[in-house]
C-alpha cells in the first residue's frame, strides 16, 4: 500500500511555509527513493499548528506540526511513514484538544478529504443532502431549512428559511442564487477555509437553494483578495459540472441548476448583500435603498436569495440528517453550530467549530489559551472592525446572537481578535471612524460625514482639548450614524467605538491625567 501524506495547500497554512515543506518532503521522497502520494488538502484550523502534516498509517492518521523543512530529513528517520515519534508528532488529529472540543458539522470535512476529489467528498457524506432535497418538494426543502432554526452566519442572523420562502413564493422567470463570500471582517477566515478546503459542500448547499426556490443559476462573489480560493472553486465547478451536479439535470433530477465565480474589486462595503449585487451588475459597489427586498428585486431585478457561505455550506448537513438533528445543537433562538475564528494576541489562534453557548471567557482562556504575549487580556473584539470591544467584566456573555445584542454587542462573522493591556482604546475607536471613513461608500450622509468628523474629534480628545465636551459630541455622532445610516458599515462603527469609551474610560482621559494614572 502506497503511503499518503497529507500537507496542507489552504491559504493559511502557506503563508506560514507548507509549500516549503511540501517541496522538501518530495526532495525526501525523491532521495529515499520512497513512493507516496501526495494530497493537497485544507487546513483542519489549528494555525498554531500549521503547517500540520499528517500522514495515513495501519492505525489511522498520525499529525506532526508545526513541521518546517528543517524537520523533515529527522521525521523519515524517526519512521514518519509509519506514524513513528518526533518533537513534531502530534498523534492522531481528532485528539488533538483543540480538535477533540469542537462540534464539526460545516466544517466536518475540512482538512480531513482531498478538496477537489468529488470521490473524496462522497465518501465523506457528500452529495447525501442534495439527494435528498432532488426528491423532494420545493416547499417541504425551504420548510426543512425554516425548521433548523439555521441563520444567516454573515452576520445578520437572519433567519435563512424565511428568505428561501420569499424567493420561492415571488413570482419570477429567472430566479438567482448569490453568495456572499466577500468576507472582509478582521479575524475571519471561514468562508476561505470551506472554499479552499471543502469547495464541494458550498456547492451542494447552493444547488440546494436553487431547488428550493426555483433558482436555476448561481454566484459567488469573492473577495480579490483571494486567489486561492478563487482557483479552487473554480475547478470545484467544472468539476461538479462534467459530474451531473450542476447542469440541466441536477443529480439526474428535472431540476436545473449551475454558477459561477466572480471576483470583487476590494470594497468592503462590498460585503453588504446591496452593494454586492450592485457591484455583480457592473456597476459601483454603492448600498441601495430598501424596499425592494433582494428577495423580491434582487440581481438583475429579479428574485434573489443572498447567503453568506457558512449559511449555504450547513444546509448540506440539514437535508441529510434532518432539521431536529441541526436544531438539538445551540441556544435560545441560535440554533446549530458557529465557526467561532480566534485571532489577534492570543495563544491558540484558528477556527473552533461549536455549538452556541460557550462563555466568550472559555473561547478566549480556555480555547484560545489566554494572549501570545503572556500578558493580560484587556478586551476582545467580537465581529469584525464593526464589533463591540468586550472587557474581561463582560467575558461570561454566551456566544448567541440575542445575548450579545443585550450587552450592546453583535457576533458578526463570528472572528474573534483579542488584544492584551497594552492596546490603547482610544487609538482602537479612532481606528473604528477611520475605517468607515475609508470604507463608506458615499451613498448616506451619517456614514460619510460622521465618520470623517469621528476621526477629527477623537483626534481632539487624544490632544487633551476639552475632552468631556468632545466626547459627548463623539457620542451625538455615533447616534446620528447607527440610526440615520443606510447600511450595517455606518450603523454599526459605533459598537466598537461607544464600547471603547463605555468599558475603558481611563483610556480616554486628557493625556497627563492618563500618564498619573499609570
Amino acid at each position: 500500500m502506497i503511503p499518503r501524506i497529507y500537507i496542507p495547500a489552504d491559504s493559511g497554512a502557506l503563508a506560514l511555509g507548507a509549500e516549503k515543506v511540501a517541496k522538501a518532503i518530495r526532495a525526501e521522497l525523491s532521495e529515499r527513493g520512497v513512493e507516496a502520494k501526495i494530497v493537497r488538502n485544507g487546513s483542519r484550523g489549528a494555525y498554531f499548528l500549521e503547517p500540520m502534516v499528517e500522514v495515513a498509517t495501519a492505525n489511522g492518521r498520525v499529525a506532526y506540526g508545526p513541521v518546517k523543512p528543517s524537520d523533515v530529513k529527522g521525521l523519515f528517520d524517526s519512521g514518519f511513514l509509519t506514524g513513528g515519534h518526533h518533537k513534531r508528532w502530534l498523534g492522531s488529529p481528532d485528539k488533538i484538544p483543540f480538535f477533540a472540543k469542537q462540534t464539526r458539522l460545516t466544517f466536518a470535512r475540512c482538512g480531513v478529504i482531498d478538496p477537489l476529489s468529488l470521490d473524496s467528498y462522497k465518501s465523506h457524506g457528500g452529495l447525501a443532502g442534495l439527494q435528498n432535497a432532488v426528491a423532494m418538494a420545493p416547499a417541504d426543502v425551504v420548510k426543512q431549512v425554516t425548521e433548523s432554526g439555521l441563520r444567516g452566519r454573515g452576520g445578520a442572523g437572519f433567519p435563512t428559511g424565511i428568505k428561501w420562502k420569499t424567493v420561492l413564493d415571488t413570482a419570477g422567470e429567472q430566479k438567482y442564487i448569490v453568495c456572499n463570500a466577500d468576507e472582509g471582517d478582521s479575524a475571519t477566515f471561514a468562508d476561505r477555509m470551506i472554499m479552499e478546503g471543502d469547495p464541494f459542500v458550498l456547492i451542494e448547499g447552493m444547488a440546494i437553494a436553487g431547488i428550493a426556490t426555483g433558482a436555476t443559476k448561481g454566484f459567488v462573489y469573492v473577495r480579490s483578495e483571494y486567489p486561492h480560493a478563487v482557483a479552487t472553486m473554480n475547478k470545484a465547478v467544472a468539476i461538479a459540472r462534467k459530474a451531473g451536479v450542476l447542469g440541466v439535470n441536477v443529480l439526474g433530477s428535472p431540476n436545473a441548476f449551475d454558477m459561477e465565480i466572480r471576483v470583487g474589486a476590494g470594497a468592503y462595503v462590498c460585503g453588504e448583500e446591496t452593494s454586492l449585487l450592485n457591484s455583480l451588475e457592473g456597476k459601483r459597489g454603492v448600498v441601495r435603498a430598501k424596499p425592494p427586498l433582494p428577495a423580491i428585486q434582487g440581481l438583475f431585478g429579479k428574485p434573489t436569495v443572498i447567503n453568506n457561505v457558512i449559511s449555504l455550506a450547513s444546509v448540506p448537513i440539514i437535508m441529510d440528517k434532518g432539521a431536529a438533528y441541526y436544531k438539538d445543537f445551540g441556544m435560545g433562538r441560535s440554533r446549530g453550530t458557529i465557526p467561532i475564528q480566534i485571532a489577534g494576541n492570543v495563544k491558540h489562534g484558528g477556527l473552533f467549530e461549536t455549538a452556541f453557548g460557550l462563555t466568550l471567557g472559555e473561547i478566549v482562556d480556555d480555547i484560545g489559551g489566554g494572549t501570545a504575549s503572556g500578558r493580560p487580556v484587556k478586551a476582545v473584539q467580537v465581529g469584525g472592525p464593526l464589533g463591540a470591544y468586550f472587557p474581561r467584566a463582560l467575558f461570561d456573555t454566551p456566544f448567541d446572537y440575542e445575548e450579545f445584542a443585550k450587552r450592546d454587542g453583535l457576533i458578526g462573522h463570528a472572528g474573534i481578535t483579542v488584544f492584551d493591556d497594552t492596546a490603547d482604546m482610544l487609538k482602537q475607536a479612532r481606528f473604528a471612524m477611520e475605517f468607515c471613513a475609508i470604507e463608506s461608500c458615499g451613498k448616506c450622509t451619517p456614514c460619510r460625514i460622521g465618520s470623517t468628523r469621528g476621526v477629527e474629534v477623537l483626534d481632539k480628545v487624544a490632544a487633551g482639548i476639552e475632552a468631556e465636551k468632545n466626547l459627548a459630541l463623539v457620542t451625538d455622532l455615533c447616534n446620528t450614524m447607527k440610526f440615520g445610516s443606510l447600511c450595517a458599515l455606518g450603523g454599526f462603527t459605533p459598537y466598537p467605538v461607544m464600547s471603547s469609551i463605555t468599558h475603558f474610560p481611563e483610556d480616554f482621559k486628557p493625556a497627563p491625567a492618563r500618564v498619573a494614572a499609570e
